[in-house]
């Protein structure tokens, strides 16, 4: 695909260069025109126009391509939400026949798993959105959302210890991007800490705080955190994308995004949204 597209390019080059000296040649020597600025000018829209027409149809195998890649996913997002639904409405009709222990932590590591699953599908949906720009802004209270985010979370790591405080606070803003935000950086707090980490969040005058004491960052470290693909410990998973995604958000919705860390200490971040009026 990406060929045909060079293909074209380079033909729009040859093409529109071509069609500029023939305009030039025929207006100086065939209409005897010789004043050199009535010559630029009309040399100017022939290739303005010339170019505008080999644009779109040099663009064309780019743009079905895309075209294609999001009929695609759109199709395969539709494709996963049923059997996610049926997971979850088995694993219910499941719950009231088996009662005994085993079989209830089995069926409990279904439900989690489905919800993750659940969780990618809403993400790959954000996603998709995203890239078209159609992104719904909403205004809601931070406060549910951190606490939504927490009751899944919890389920994910129960050897965590949440130490959590939480105030009221208004925002507008994309509220699944922002979902995807909180729960990148918390998994970053567990991923990079001990065995039974501690993450304290607090929202307070219209900051989110999210704290661990895990393995912190350096100084040269801490210089690349937003580098895609840069992971401080390639031992880790993930594909070191998070951060630079976080950044990328806060940005777009001029939420002020700090970062502290000591090495051996923990990483503390902060995210400040505006405030009414400001």
């Amino acid at each position: 695909m990406f060929r045909s597209v060079e293909i074209a390019l380079a033909s729009l080059y040859v093409t529109t260069t071509g069609i500029l000296i023939a305009g030039i040649y025929y207006v100086h020597d065939v209409l005897g025109v010789q004043q050199w600025g009535i010559i630029a000018f009309v040399s100017l829209i022939i290739t303005l126009v010339a170019g505008s027409i080999l644009a779109r149809i040099a663009i064309t195998p780019l743009r079905e391509h895309f075209d294609h890649l999001e009929r695609f996913s759109k199709e395969t997002l539709h494709e996963l939400n049923l059997p996610i639904n049926t997971i979850t409405a088995n694993v219910q009709m499941l719950r009231k026949t088996h009662t005994d222990d085993k079989s209830l932590k089995r069926l409990e590591r279904i439900e989690v798993a489905a919800e993750m699953l659940k969780e990618r599908y809403n993400e790959l949906d954000y996603l998709i959105k995203k890239q078209s720009e159609r992104e719904k802004i909403e205004h809601f209270n931070l406060r549910e959302v951190l606490e939504e985010r927490l009751i899944f979370l919890a389920s994910l790591y129960p050897s965590v210890v949440w130490e959590v405080t939480l105030e009221s606070c208004d925002v507008n803003c994309d509220r699944i991007g922002l979902a995807k935000v909180i729960d990148n950086l918390i998994e970053n707090g567990v991923k990079y800490s001990p065995k039974s980490p501690i993450i304290t969040i607090t929202l307070r005058d219209n900051i989110v705080s999210i704290c661990d004491q895990g393995m912190g960052m350096d100084e040269i470290t801490l210089m690349h955190i937003y580098d895609r693909y840069y992971q401080n410990d390639s031992t880790m998973a993930g594909y070191g994308i998070g951060l630079n995604l976080v950044k990328r958000y806060c940005d777009r919705y001029g939420i002020a995004l700090h970062i502290s860390s000591r090495l051996h200490e923990g990483t503390c971040v902060k995210l400040e949204f505006k405030k009414k009026g400001s």
